[in-house]
């Protein structure tokens, strides 16, 4: 059997839906794949990956790992970064890499891996190189890129910056996703790939069906991922004219009543209407969310628009604001006006938008698995 590991960033659920999709692609490729998931993220993110192989009526198996691979940025909550934090976390796992290093290459060893994917803890091809097996890095930026536009980062932690390059170098194969940042410690590597996004196998007329959605109002998405957003939903459902889908995370401890106009879903209740998270994309004619790789992937494959409010100092938010509408109908919303819920007037101007003048294909990760089977194969691991 053949065992491919990855090392999934714990920093939002961005990453790790990406990946989802590659170990979606690579187990219906395999009918004997073991896939490991090393990650912070919790487990239950990936109980969507396993999915009966055609035919077979058999099961991949996948098996996620508690580990902290990397520290990514500290958030006060989906819009605001804390960057002293950041600094300070940073240098703390750093401190001590070289031991984490050593310790997960021979966690490499006892599993006998075949092949590490990192999305993009530089632990992972630290730990690749010193257990003598290949990585491939699958990402549209490295933390270098995010850690230099902090003033001070370096000061405050210092080393960690030559460990991040220094592992990146070690990476034997880069697959660079589109609205990406430089990568620059894996020039020599990079492979451009087509988008990486989770796509509704439902499409939007049945998962409206199944949500029991109707057609005479705008239907909004709040998507704010893994950090959240303190926001006033059922207010803004309420005083706005439009439909709001939230799920039971995002609206925080206390279950939200649901009304006609507000509906509030739990993990529970999308599993018993077969639903996944993209298909409450899909089913959105709007998805109110910070700018990131995840729901703005989910956007584009889905044919959803995307209204956004600015976001803390992270160059990634640059480039999608720069490349985005050239491939995704989307308006930007002012901070204020997103957390007064005044989001009507936002919503009724993006969906008069003419639609984006370019397309993105989003096959990234059947081309992903391909390249990760065919560096298998080269290795007499993949059969």
């Amino acid at each position: 059997m053949s065992v491919v590991v990855f090392y999934v960033s714990g920093h939002g659920f961005g990453h790790a839906a990406r990946d989802i999709e590659v170990i979606r692609a690579l187990v219906g490729r395999s009918p004997d794949l073991r896939i490991v998931v090393r990650t912070a993220v919790p487990a239950w993110f990936f109980e969507s990956a396993p999915r009966r192989r055609p035919g077979t009526g058999a099961v991949p198996s996948i098996e996620v790992q508690a580990a902290e691979t990397d520290t990514g940025v500290v958030q006060v909550d989906s819009l605001r970064i804390d960057e002293h934090a950041t600094a300070r976390r940073a240098s703390d796992f750093h401190r001590t890499f070289r031991n984490r290093a050593a310790a997960e290459a021979a966690v490499l060893r006892t599993l006998a891996a075949d092949v590490v994917i990192g999305d993009v803890p530089p632990l992972a091809f630290a730990a690749a190189h010193l257990a003598g097996v290949p990585s491939v890095l699958v990402a549209n930026f490295t933390w270098d890129w995010i850690y230099r536009a902090f003033p001070g980062f370096d000061a405050a932690a210092p080393g960690v910056m030559a460990d991040v390059l220094d592992s990146y170098a070690c990476a034997t194969l880069a697959l660079r996703l589109p609205l990406h940042g430089p990568l620059a410690p894996v020039a020599g590597v990079v492979r451009d790939i087509p988008l990486i996004a989770r796509t509704s196998a439902l499409g939007r007329d049945e998962s409206r069906r199944r949500l029991h959605l109707e057609d005479h109002l705008p239907v909004v998405l709040a998507s704010f991922g893994r950090y959240g957003m303190p926001l006033p939903y059922e207010a803004t459902a309420r005083d706005n004219r439009l439909t709001l889908l939230v799920t039971d995370h995002e609206a925080g401890s206390t279950a939200p009543q649901t009304t006609s106009r507000f509906r509030c879903f739990s993990r529970r209740d999308m599993q018993g209407l077969g639903i996944e998270y993209q298909d409450l994309v899909s089913a959105a004619d709007v998805v109110v969310s910070k700018p990131g790789y995840g729901i703005v992937s989910e956007c584009i494959a889905n044919g959803t628009a995307l209204l956004y409010p600015p976001r803390g100092r992270f160059p990634e938010y640059d480039v999608f604001v720069r490349e985005m509408p050239d491939v995704l109908r989307c308006r930007p919303i002012a901070q204020e006006d997103l957390q007064a819920g005044r989001w009507s007037d936002g919503v009724d101007a993006l969906l008069r938008q003419p639609a984006p003048p370019r397309t993105l294909a989003v096959d990234g990760a059947e081309i992903a698995a391909h390249t990760i089977a065919t560096l298998l194969a080269g290795s007499g691991a993949y059969s």
